[in-house]
C-alpha cells in the first residue's frame, strides 16, 4: 500500500525535493541554536568576546530571516504538493468509476461514492503534505540532537533518549486501536453522506407525503452512529496524546534532575546543561509532530485504503483485446439463445431468448412488468453481459465491438429523463458535446421544443435546475429527444418514453418520436398501446418469452393477450393475467 501511495509523488518529484530540502534546512537551523547558546555561556560571555557575540547574534538573526522564508515555502508549496496529489488521486478515482459497469452502481449509494471522492481524499492530502515533511524533520532533529548531545555527555543523552524510545514504543502499541476507530469514522461519514444525498434528492417527495419528521428520524440514526464513532476516535486520540505527553514531560523532568546532578558532580558545566535543555525544548516539537503525524497517518491511511478498495475493483464489462469499432452500422439486432440473470444465483430474467430486429424496422415490446422488456434494452448497449448466448449487431457479437463505438451508435430515451444541472443548451449538447449552435437549434426544432425555449427570458441559456425541476415532464422528454436527434444514431431505444405524460404532451412527443424513428432500427417499450400502433411488429412478452407477435391490426384480430390488453385499457381495467 505504501508503494502505491509513494507512486503519486513521482510526477511532483521536483517540488517534493524542494520541500524536503526546506525541511532539512529548517531542522539544521534549529539544531544550531542550542550550540550557539552553549558557546555564549561557556566561552563568549565569560571571556568577554564582544565582537564574536555581535557576529554570532548577526548570524542567528540572518538564519531566522531564512527560517521565515522556509516556513512560508513549506506552508504554501507543501500544501500545494498535497493538493496536487489529491487532484491526481481524485482524477484517477473518478476515471476508474466511469469504467465500472451498471451492476456496481446498482449496489452502492451515490453519497458513499461522493465521500470517497471528497472527504476521504482530503485526509489523504494532509498526510501527503505533512507526512514526509514531519517525518523527515523529526528524524533529522532527533538524530542530529543525539549526535550533538552525545558529544557533550553520552550518559545524560542516553537517559533522555530512553524516554524517546518509550514514546515510540507507546505509539506503535496504540496504532492498531487508532486504525480501527479511524476506519469506523470514515465508514460512518460515508453513511451520512449517502443519507444526505438520498434525503435531499427526494425532499420534494418527502414534503408531498408530509414525511419530514420521518426523514429527520432516519438522519438522526445515521448522525448518531457517526457521533458514536467520533467519540471512539476521540477516546483513542486522547489516550494516545495523554500517554505521549506524559513521556515528553518525563523527558524534560529527567533532563533537569539528571542534568543538575551532572553539573553538581562536575561532569558538565552550565553551558552544557543549557544546551541539553534547549535541545529538549527543540526536539519535543518534532516528537509532538510525530505524535500528530501518527494521528494523520491513521486517518489518511483509512482514507487511502478506501481509495485503493475502489481502485482495485476491476470492471467486469470491458473491451476484449481485439475489440473493433462498429463501421457503417445498419442496425440489425440479433438475440441468439440469450440467458441472463442480474444476480449469480437468481432466476434468469431471460432464458434461451432469441429475436431478430431487422435494420430500419420499429419493434415494440409489451407485456406485464418483470418479463424482461427493459432487460432486453439494457443488453443491447452492453450495460450488462449475457450469461449465455449472444447479442449481435449487423452480425457482430457486441462483445467484439469497442464499447465506446457500440454505445455511440445507440440512442436511448427513457421515462425518467435525467437532466444535468446547467443550461438547456448544455443538456441538449450532451448528445454531441462539440455541436454547433445551429445543430443544437435544429435538434430542438425536430423535437418540437424550440418555440418553448426561445420564449424563455434566457432562451437556450436558461437553467433547468437540479435534475430539471424547473421543467415539466413533457419538456424534459423533448430535451431528451433533442439529444438523440443531435447524436443521430442508427439504433434507437425508447423505454416508456411517454407513459408519464398527459394526452396533449404524449401526442406532441409521439410526433417527435415518429420523426426520430424514421430510417432507424427502433425498439419501443410501452404500456400505452395507443403509442405503438404504427410499429412494424409488436411482440407480446410473458415470463415464458414471446407469446404473440404481429402488427397492431393482426394482433387485434386474434383473441390473444394483446387484444385483451388493448381492449382492457380502454375499458379502464387490466386482467389479472396481464398485471
Amino acid at each position: 500500500m505504501i508503494l502505491k501511495f509513494i507512486r503519486y509523488y513521482k510526477p511532483h518529484t521536483f517540488l517534493f525535493s524542494l520541500d524536503m530540502l526546506a525541511a532539512f534546512a529548517m531542522a539544521g537551523i534549529d539544531l544550531l541554536f542550542p550550540m550557539f547558546s552553549r558557546a555564549f555561556v561557556n566561552d563568549l560571555i565569560p571571556n568577554g568576546k564582544m565582537n564574536l557575540i555581535i557576529i554570532y547574534s548577526g548570524v542567528i538573526l540572518s538564519l531566522y530571516f531564512v527560517k521565515i522564508g522556509l516556513t512560508y515555502f513549506m506552508g504554501y508549496w507543501g500544501h500545494v504538493l498535497g493538493s496536487r496529489i489529491e487532484f491526481d488521486m481524485r482524477r484517477d478515482l473518478f476515471t476508474h468509476i466511469q469504467k465500472l459497469e451498471f451492476s456496481f452502481f446498482d449496489n452502492i449509494k451515490t453519497g458513499q461514492l461522493m465521500n470517497r471522492l471528497t472527504a476521504d481524499l482530503n485526509e489523504v492530502t494532509e498526510l501527503a503534505h505533512h507526512g514526509p515533511e514531519d517525518l523527515f524533520v523529526s528524524l533529522v532533529m532527533l538524530i542530529g540532537s543525539f549526535i550533538l548531545l552525545a558529544q557533550i555527555n553520552l550518559a545524560l543523552t542516553l537517559i533522555i533518549f530512553f524516554f524517546v524510545i518509550l514514546t515510540i514504543v507507546f505509539s506503535i502499541l496504540m496504532r492498531k486501536s487508532m486504525i480501527i476507530t479511524f476506519r469506523s469514522v470514515r465508514s460512518a461519514l460515508a453513511d451520512i453522506n449517502a443519507q444526505l444525498e438520498s434525503s435531499l434528492s427526494g425532499i420534494r417527495l418527502s414534503k408531498s407525503f408530509a414525511n419530514e419528521s420521518f426523514e429527520i428520524e432516519k438522519f438522526h440514526v445515521t448522525n448518531h452512529a457517526h457521533l458514536h464513532s467520533k467519540k471512539d476516535s476521540f477516546k483513542a486520540i486522547a489516550s494516545y496524546s495523554a500517554g505521549n505527553g506524559f513521556f515528553i514531560d518525563m523527558m524534560t523532568l529527567s533532563s533537569m534532575v539528571a542534568g543538575g546532578i551532572f553539573v553538581y558532580k562536575g561532569l558538565i558545566n552550565y553551558g552544557d546543561l543549557l544546551a541539553f535543555l534547549l535541545f529538549i525544548s527543540f526536539f519535543t516539537k518534532p516528537i509532538r509532530a510525530l505524535i500528530q503525524l501518527t494521528q494523520q497517518f491513521q486517518s489518511g491511511t483509512a482514507g487511502f485504503e478506501r481509495f485503493l478498495e475502489m481502485m482495485d475493483m476491476e470492471p467486469k464489462i470491458v473491451d476484449c483485446p481485439d475489440a473493433k469499432d462498429l463501421v457503417n452500422a445498419k442496425g440489425e439486432i440479433t438475440f441468439d439463445r440469450v440467458t441472463f440473470a442480474y444476480e449469480k444465483d437468481a432466476d434468469p430474467v431471460l432464458k434461451d431468448f432469441s429475436l431478430t430486429i431487422p435494420s430500419g424496422k420499429t419493434i415494440a415490446l409489451v407485456g406485464p412488468s418483470g418479463v424482461g422488456k427493459t432487460t432486453i434494452t439494457q443488453l443491447i448497449p452492453r450495460f450488462y453481459d449475457v450469461n449465455e448466448g449472444q447479442v449481435a449487431i449487423d452480425g457482430h457479437d457486441i462483445r467484439s465491438i469497442a464499447m465506446a463505438s457500440l454505445r455511440s451508435h445507440i440512442g436511448i430515451v427513457q421515462q425518467d429523463v435525467f437532466l444535468f444541472y446547467g443550461t438547456i443548451r448544455d443538456n441538449i449538447a450532451y448528445g454531441k458535446p462539440d455541436a454547433t449552435d445551429d445543430e443544437i437549434v435544429e435538434a430542438a426544432k425536430k423535437a418540437n421544443i424550440h418555440d418553448f425555449i426561445v420564449g424563455l427570458d434566457e432562451g437556450y441559456n436558461a437553467f433547468v435546475g437540479e435534475r430539471g425541476v424547473k421543467l415539466s415532464g413533457g419538456q424534459k422528454q423533448r430535451i431528451a429527444i433533442s439529444r438523440v436527434f443531435l447524436k443521430n444514431p442508427p439504433i434507437l431505444i425508447l423505454d416508456e418514453a411517454t407513459s408519464a405524460l398527459d394526452n396533449e404532451n404524449e401526442f406532441a412527443i409521439q410526433k417527435s418520436i415518429e420523426k426520430l424513428s424514421k430510417d432507424r432500427t427502433t425498439l419501443i417499450i410501452a404500456h400505452r398501446l395507443s403509442t405503438i400502433k404504427n410499429a412494424d411488429e409488436i411482440l407480446v412478452m410473458t415470463d415464458q418469452g414471446i407469446n404473440e407477435r404481429g402488427s397492431h391490426e393482426e394482433l387485434l384480430r386474434t383473441t390473444g393477450l394483446y387484444s385483451k390488453l388493448y381492449h382492457a385499457q380502454f375499458k379502464g381495467y387490466i386482467p389479472d393475467a396481464l398485471t
